[in-house]
């Protein structure tokens, strides 16, 4: 089967019935947008969460088959967006891709939805749509953003000597550079990055979702993560913040993303036992109801 047959099938799965506890009506998909994205609800409601992905995702990582956060936002009043950043799924990539430009498009979107009577947003990223939610929040924080979710992520990427950043891009390019797709290497990646404890479904899910990315996207994206670092911005931070963090991520460990919370002035940190770094995808059961409780909250 093709990555993109994969995916689709993916996309007709089963879902989580612990991640959907509310019925509500199939999802939207949005094409002409500033990024693409699956919808559940209505954006005149005028309460809009824009859900963000990371580098192995798009929109689906949100949907029934591996999460269902987005129909569990929309079932407690919250509209959800979940878009395909630059280079993913619907999403056309961009000639440079980087943190701020994405942050741009992500910008643009927000601008479209305002338009269409979102009042109040929420940004909620998961790995780098955590840093590129805090790319936008550094560079312009728009009015109409009221809160803020960082999900398994980080305010910087490595150290500051780049040595690791550079040992990290060739570890990760390594099979690609090799002839290996995307496909081949996805269920490694998929494995290293969940918890022990995790299910073994939801992580063939992520990685089927994985497998299905582009391999010029993942690519872009890998060389995206490494330049970035907003530390110093993360006092400037003038929203609700909730952190949610793994015990058993690797790629972005607890005690990092407990200092991070530490340093916004507004933030609430929670650390979920055994769970790694698909922590939505691998514990929806835990990550939804913290969504939801802050969502109903702050916007």
């Amino acid at each position: 089967m093709t990555a993109h047959g994969r995916s689709k099938a993916l996309i007709a799965g089963t879902s989580h019935a612990k991640a959907c506890p509310v019925t509500t009506s199939a999802p939207v998909l949005v094409r002409d947008a500033a990024l693409a994205y699956l919808r559940w609800g209505d954006v005149q409601a005028g309460r809009v969460a824009v859900l963000l992905h990371g580098v192995g995702g798009s929109r689906e990582s949100w949907g029934d088959a591996l999460s269902g956060s987005g129909r569990a936002i929309a079932g407690a009043g919250v509209c959800a967006v979940a878009v395909d950043l630059p280079g993913y799924g619907h999403t056309p990539a961009l000639a440079r891709c980087d943190m701020a430009a994405m942050a741009q498009r992500v910008q643009a979107l927000l601008e479209q939805l305002q338009e269409r009577g979102a009042a109040r947003i929420a940004l909620v990223g998961h790995s780098m749509g955590g840093m590129v939610a805090q790319e936008l929040m550094a560079q312009q924080a728009p009015a109409a953003v009221k809160a803020l979710v960082l999900l398994a992520t980080s305010p910087a990427f490595g150290k500051a000597d780049g040595a690791w950043q550079r040992d990290y891009l060739a570890q990760r390019l390594a099979p690609l550079d090799a002839g290996q797709g995307m496909g081949a290497i996805a269920p490694g990646l998929a494995r290293g990055m969940a918890s022990p404890l995790a299910p073994h479904e939801a992580v063939a899910r992520a990685a089927v979702l994985m497998g299905a990315v582009p391999e010029a996207t993942y690519r872009s994206a890998l060389h995206a993560l490494v330049g970035f670092d907003r530390r110093e911005a993360l006092a400037r931070l003038a929203v609700p913040v909730l952190c949610i963090a793994g015990a058993d991520d690797r790629n972005a460990p607890p005690a990092v993303m407990k200092h991070m919370a530490q340093r916004i002035t507004q933030a609430h940190y929670h650390c979920l036992p055994g769970v790694g770094h698909l922590a939505h995808m691998e514990a929806p059961q835990q990550v939804n109801p913290l969504l939801v409780d802050f969502l109903q909250s702050t916007l």
